[in-house]
C-alpha cells in the first residue's frame, strides 16, 4: 500500500528534466512525463541506436516471454536469439557488435530483461540513448521542446539484475542518462535534484569510455566472450540516429 503523499514526493517536480532507475522508476515517474528517455548501455539501447542507424525498425519486447516468438510473426518481423544462440539461420541477438555487421532485416524484435521491457511497458514518446547517440538526442529533444514545463522528460538508467532479480544501478546506464541530461542542462533546462546529480556524475568522469570498459557490466561481457559490445557501446556521441518508438517500434526520427 503507497503512503498518502508518497507520490508527489518522489515525483521530481522541482525540474523540468527527471532521473530515475530501472522498470519501477520509469512506471512511477512515467506517467507525468510528455518523453521518456531509456537508456541501457549494455545493451539494448546501444543494439536499437545500430540497428535504426542502418536502416532497421526495432520492436522492444519483454525478456523470457514465451509469446515472444508468435509476436514476431504478427509482426513480420525476425526475433533476436540470446548471444550464444546466433547462427547463419538467427544472425540478430542483443549484442552491439554483432548487429553492426548482421544482414539488415526491416524489421526486429529485440527482447532485453532491462531497457527493452521498460521501452515496451512505457507510454507516450519514447526515445532510445546510448553513449554513442547523447548529443543527437539531446538536440532531438531540444528542438521538440521536451525538457520544458509543458512537456518534461524523464531519463531512465535501466541498470542490471543482481542474482536474485534486485535492481543492480550500473555505471554505464547512469554515465549514459548523465549525457543527456549533462546536453539538457547546457541549453538551460531545469533539472531535478536527481537529475542534476547524475549530469555531475557524468561531468566528473574524466574519460567515460574508460570507465565503460573496467565496469563491472563490461567484465561481465568480456568475461563471456563479448568484448566487442563492449568496444562498439564505449564511444561516446559518434551515432546521429535517434531511435522513436512509433506504432510499437524504433525507428530514425
Amino acid at each position: 500500500m503507497v503512503e498518502p503523499g508518497l507520490g508527489d514526493a518522489f515525483g521530481q517536480f522541482d525540474g523540468d528534466v527527471r532521473f530515475e532507475w530501472g522498470p519501477t522508476g520509469a512506471t512511477r515517474l512515467g506517467d507525468d512525463a510528455a518523453c521518456l528517455v531509456v537508456v541501457d548501455v549494455l545493451s539494448f539501447t546501444t543494439s536499437v541506436t545500430v540497428c535504426v542507424s542502418r536502416g532497421m525498425r526495432v520492436f522492444p519486447y519483454r525478456w523470457d516471454d514465451a509469446g515472444a516468438q508468435a509476436f514476431a510473426a504478427s509482426h513480420d518481423a525476425e526475433l533476436a536469439v540470446r548471444r550464444r544462440d546466433v547462427s547463419a539461420e538467427h544472425p540478430w541477438s542483443l549484442s552491439p557488435a554483432v548487429l553492426s555487421t548482421a544482414p539488415v532485416t526491416p524489421r526486429l524484435v529485440l527482447p532485453s530483461p532491462n531497457g527493452s521491457t521498460i521501452a515496451a511497458a512505457g507510454g507516450g514518446t519514447v526515445v532510445a540513448a546510448s553513449l554513442r547517440n547523447v548529443g543527437a538526442v539531446g538536440g532531438w529533444l531540444l528542438a521538440h521542446s521536451y525538457g520544458t514545463s509543458s512537456h518534461p522528460v524523464v531519463v531512465i538508467a535501466s541498470g542490471e539484475r543482481w542474482p536474485d532479480g534486485s535492481l543492480r544501478p550500473a555505471l554505464e546506464d547512469g554515465l549514459g542518462a548523465g549525457a543527456v541530461i549533462a546536453h539538457l542542462e547546457s541549453a538551460g533546462c531545469t533539472l531535478s535534484t536527481e537529475a542534476r546529480a547524475i549530469a555531475a556524475v557524468f561531468r566528473a568522469t574524466p574519460d567515460v569510455g574508460a570507465a565503460v570498459r573496467s565496469c563491472g557490466s563490461a567484465r561481465q561481457l568480456v568475461n563471456a566472450g563479448f568484448g566487442g559490445d563492449v568496444e562498439v557501446a564505449a564511444h561516446l556521441d559518434c551515432d546521429r540516429s535517434v531511435p522513436v518508438l512509433r506504432d510499437g517500434a524504433f525507428s530514425s526520427s
